[in-house]
């Protein structure tokens, strides 16, 4: 059974951010029960990336946020990475796009695509 957290010692997104989720899983018919998996990897320039995609599967070790109707479902290893970390949406001058405010990143490339702590 997955953990159910607190969104707000964990990761939370805005209001932004979840409404450009949805519109992307209507778009692509993504299956309503689908959530939001986010996480990171090793790579990049400065050491980790983030990753997001749908996923139907939620696994043990898995942690699941609610929001809005919106479920994020984020693995132990990448938590520990993205703890407060705000999930938001930009669609501003400097490009469009889902940005991680990570309070836990010490170094950001110029892209804003990896991190390193």
């Amino acid at each position: 059974m997955s953990n159910q957290v607190s969104l707000q010692s964990e990761i939370d997104i805005t209001e932004k951010a979840i409404k450009q989720v949805k519109r992307i899983k209507e778009e692509n018919n993504i299956p309503e029960a689908h959530g939001l998996r986010v996480g990171v990897k090793g790579g990049g320039c400065s050491g980790l990336t983030y990753q997001m995609g749908f996923d139907g599967e939620v696994k043990d070790s898995d942690t699941v946020i609610e929001k809005d109707g919106l479920k994020i479902i984020v693995d132990g290893k990448s938590l520990f990475y993205l703890s407060g970390t705000v999930l938001d949406f930009s669609d501003g001058l400097n490009g469009k796009g889902f940005v991680f405010n990570n309070p836990n990143a010490t170094k950001t490339c110029g892209c804003g695509e990896s991190f390193g702590v």
